[in-house]
């Protein structure tokens, strides 16, 4: 079966399978990381840290084009600026660029899940209470912006990100989104995309 086949199939699937997909994929990142970060830091061998980077890598970029796909009804725009920010993040991390040993990577991770966590607040198929949960790991990743500060509240940062990331992902692998409250903003932005078309 063709690319282009499964990228069709892709973008029909339904809202709630994408969100479960997502869920699943992201949660397992997270079991990814916190287990390397917290039991097998420095344990690994060099082949199991490659392949634990590479799960976390292509989970991170599947999640971010599932989550655009998902919000994408609330708004197009910011979406599109939210899936910018995390795969500019993932390059930053991956090349290791940190100017002043400031991690820039993970300064834009944490306005991704900002973004996202408002673009959860604004849907009408999530439960607010996500949203805030998603500013608060957003704002948690923001604080690597100061290396000193990072230091300093680094274990507590760690875990607070690991409850709230984790629960957001948890609710979506089980409840995934209401596929009709998201059938309908899906299709109120469409109405409002074809008539700002026209007005062009």
């Amino acid at each position: 079966m063709s690319a282009t086949v499964w990228m069709e199939r892709f973008r029909e699937a339904p809202a709630h399978l994408k969100a479960r997909i997502a869920g699943l994929i992201l949660a397992l990142v997270v079991l990814t990381s916190a287990f390397t970060e917290f039991f097998a830091r420095g344990k690994l061998s060099f082949a199991a840290d490659i392949a634990a980077g590479i799960i976390e890598v292509s989970g991170m970029v599947a999640g971010t084009l599932l989550f655009y796909a998902i919000f994408k009804p609330v708004n197009r725009n910011l979406s599109l600026l939210a899936a910018i920010f995390n795969l500019v993040a993932l390059a930053l991390e991956l090349l290791q660029i940190l100017p002043n040993r400031v991690n820039i990577g993970l300064g834009f991770h944490g306005f991704y899940w900002i973004l996202i966590g408002y673009l959860i607040f604004r849907s009408d198929f999530l439960p607010k209470i996500l949203g805030a949960l998603m500013a608060i790991a957003g704002l948690c990743w923001l604080t690597y912006l100061s290396p000193s500060l990072a230091k300093y509240l680094s274990p507590y940062i760690l875990a607070a990100v690991l409850v709230a990331e984790g629960l957001v992902f948890l609710w979506l692998l089980v409840m995934g989104v209401n596929a009709q409250r998201w059938q309908e903003q899906a299709g109120a932005s469409g109405s409002v995309h074809r008539h700002s078309k026209v007005a062009v």
